[in-house]
Formats: C-alpha cells, sequence, structure tokens
C-alpha cells in the first residue's frame, strides 16, 4: 500500500482510535488492515508508537519489550510469518503464582517464554551475538498473557503490530540464571494449561536461539530510534504454541535450567 504523509497520518488516526475504543469498552474490534494495510510495516508500527504516546501520556512506565511471532508453531497458528515486537508496561507485570483478573487481557492467551533483564544498554555497537550476550544480566521463565483487541485473533502481520503485537501481560518466574549457568537455545519446555493439550517446544523453536531474537530486536529498536536500555525486560518469544486462558484456568511452565512460572485466571469473566 503506498501512502502519501498526510494518507498514513489519517490511517494511523483512524486505526488508532479503533484499536482505542475497543480496550477502552472492553468490546474486541474488526481488524484494521481495510485501513492500514496488511503488510504496511512501517505504518503499523506507527499505529502502536501512537497508542504507546497516549499510554505514556496516562502514566504508565515503559519496562521493556516483547518478541512476538518467533516460533514456527505460533506462526502457523496466526498466518503469519516474520517476528514482531511491542511494548511491555509496568501494568503488565505479576509475580508467578498470582491471580489475573480474566477480563483484564481480551481474549487471554499463553505461551510459555524465557525472559532476559538487561544490564546494559544495546545502543551502539555492531550489536553482534557476543555484545547481545554480554548485556543480559539474568534469564527467567516466563508466561506471556497474549490478547488481542481484534475480535476472533482474525489478525495478519499488520493488526498485531499495531495492536502492540497483541501484548497483554507477563508472569516471571523467581529463579534467575545468568548465560554462564545455562544456554538459551538447550531450553526444553512444558506448559500445562487446566483442560487443555500439553504444550511442548524449546529453545531452537525461538528464531532457532532466543539470544538470536534478542539481537534482532535490538538491532530493529535502535534503528527504530528507541534501544533497548539496562534494567529492561525482554520477553524473547514463544517455545512452543500457545493455548487460550478461560476463566479459572490454572497455566504452569517448566522451563529446563529455569524452572518454574504459573499464574492463574479469575473465575470470572467480568472484572
Amino acid at each position: 500500500m503506498t501512502q502519501t504523509n498526510q494518507d498514513q497520518r489519517m490511517a494511523v488516526e483512524s486505526a488508532a482510535t479503533r484499536l482505542r475504543d475497543a480496550a477502552l469498552s472492553g468490546v474486541a474490534c474488526e481488524p484494521v488492515r481495510d485501513i492500514i494495510g496488511s503488510d504496511d510495516v512501517a505504518t503499523a508500527y506507527a499505529v502502536q508508537e501512537r497508542l504507546a504516546a497516549e499510554r505514556v501520556a496516562g502514566g504508565a512506565r515503559v519496562v521493556g519489550r516483547k518478541i512476538g511471532l518467533t516460533s514456527p508453531a505460533v506462526q502457523q497458528q496466526l498466518g503469519v510469518d516474520q517476528p514482531d515486537f511491542g511494548i511491555l508496561f509496568d501494568d503488565m507485570a505479576y509475580e508467578s503464582g498470582a491471580t489475573v483478573e480474566h477480563a483484564s487481557v481480551m481474549q487471554p492467551k499463553v505461551e510459555a517464554e524465557v525472559a532476559f533483564v538487561l544490564k546494559d544498554d544495546l545502543a551502539d555497537g555492531s550489536l553482534d551475538i557476543e555484545q547481545v550476550r554480554e548485556a543480559v544480566d539474568y534469564a527467567v521463565a516466563a508466561i506471556e498473557i497474549c490478547g488481542s483487541r481484534i475480535a476472533g485473533w482474525d489478525i495478519t502481520f499488520g493488526d498485531t503490530v499495531a495492536d502492540n503485537a497483541s501484548a497483554g501481560a507477563y508472569v516471571l518466574g523467581t529463579q534467575r540464571r545468568t548465560l554462564d549457568d545455562f544456554e538459551p537455545r538447550d531450553v526444553q519446555m512444558t506448559m500445562t494449561v487446566t483442560g487443555q493439550e500439553t504444550s511442548t517446544g524449546d529453545g531452537a523453536a525461538c528464531l532457532g536461539d532466543p539470544l538470536l531474537a534478542l539481537q534482532w530486536l535490538a538491532r530493529q529498536a535502535r534503528d527504530l530510534g528507541a534501544p533497548l536500555c539496562a534494567g529492561q525486560v525482554i520477553l524473547s518469544g514463544a517455545l512452543g504454541p500457545m493455548r487460550p486462558a478461560a476463566p479459572g484456568v490454572e497455566a504452569t511452565a517448566e522451563l529446563s535450567g529455569l524452572g518454574s512460572v504459573s499464574v492463574i485466571f479469575s473465575n470470572h469473566e467480568e472484572a
């Protein structure tokens, strides 16, 4: 889709309004690809940035990023073929074992991931894999609670990018491990969700290595003028298939070398 600057600004505003209204009302909306196209990456990220700026202006604090669509299994589930990223805010974070209001994330689905916490900025230099590895303070097991403001998860790449990469919330485990203690690509993952088939996967399912996913994000973020910073949490991407989270279910993920992480959803749909 070719757009003039004015056309793009109008498209960004229109798509942002649709997604904003859905988030505020709790009623999922139609996809935004009729406005911004299904693969206009620049416009989709402009929508994401517009909505993120509104959240920051309202008092939310950026605490990290999430990488999405890194697992072939998840890409197949959602019908996309490349990674994306979104923004993590302080009000998205939960401790392992927490109960999350089911209605707080629209159409929630869960997936298990390796989360990295940075000790150095990733703003300068070549951002080669050695530099990225050195920037990691520690890693923990994580469950990402993905959510979509778009009805029925009827998303293309442009839809999910505009919708903050379908971010909802996240839960971090308590066992911190440095990269001297384990190799992210060797992690074996098992996630159980009440009443559903177990989700399994490994570190290699995440772009071949969660550290490669982190490197991809570091370069993308710098190119877009918002490099990764020390202290930020980075959700590196799914290790296996996501699972829907109905009211009352419990999700528990076991990651070799990183221990377990769990979350319970409230047994009612209304907050």
